[in-house]
């Protein structure tokens, strides 16, 4: 089961750095299509379209990866001190009243989004127009992602809760260090005091 786990988990890593170097293509275009505009007085009509369709892919892409990496969005500050076996079970309820219904509804709008797209062969309206129904493709895409990887994030929750601990991740998971806040307010030993004793240096001044 762990070997599964982490094998999602490596595809989703894979795919948000495949789709991070949208930001180095981004910058290039920005960088060229500045230059041409101001330079050679010659902008292109299609280049604001791409802008944000590339945008949109990395931002869509990247969420997949980040839930991989335990980083979106949660509050920390209670949720940091609650057991793990207390931690999973928030996990697993938010996940199925929540997450999974939300990445469904998501996943089947977007295909039937892309394929009404698709149909029509939509394109942007300018001067220059480029299709559309590739970027929307991206929108199913990485619902079906975020539905694969909430899957694992459930099967986890699941595992702390019976084992009492989380089940390990990849080695360049960052979490957020809950053991730095608890020394900051004395709460990694009974009795422990708020305030740090002064430096040994200091005595020697």
């Amino acid at each position: 089961m762990q070997k599964l786990l982490l094998a999602v988990d490596r595809l989703s890593t894979w795919v948000g750095k495949l789709f991070a170097w949208a930001i180095v293509v981004l910058t290039a275009l920005v960088s060229w299509e500045v230059f041409s505009r101001y330079v050679l007085n010659k902008p292109h009509g299609w280049m604001f379209d791409v802008q944000i369709m590339l945008y949109g892919a990395l931002f869509m892409m990247a969420g997949a990866y980040t839930l991989a990496k335990n980083g979106h969005v949660r509050g920390d500050v209670l949720y940091g001190f609650f057991q793990p076996r207390t931690q999973a079970s928030v996990d697993l309820v938010l996940y199925l009243l929540f997450f999974l219904p939300g990445i469904v509804a998501l996943t089947w709008a977007g295909w039937t989004y892309f394929t009404d797209s698709y149909a029509i062969r939509e394109h942007t309206f300018n001067a220059d127009p480029i299709p559309i129904y590739p970027f929307k493709l991206v929108i199913p895409i990485a619902g079906l992602l975020l539905l694969l990887q909430g899957f694992v994030e459930i099967a986890r929750c699941v595992i702390c809760i019976r084992k009492g601990q989380w089940p390990s991740r990849g080695d360049d998971v960052v979490e957020v260090d809950v053991d730095k806040i608890k020394t900051m307010v004395g709460q990694n030993e009974p009795g422990k005091p708020l305030v740090a004793p002064p430096a040994e240096s200091e005595g020697k001044l």
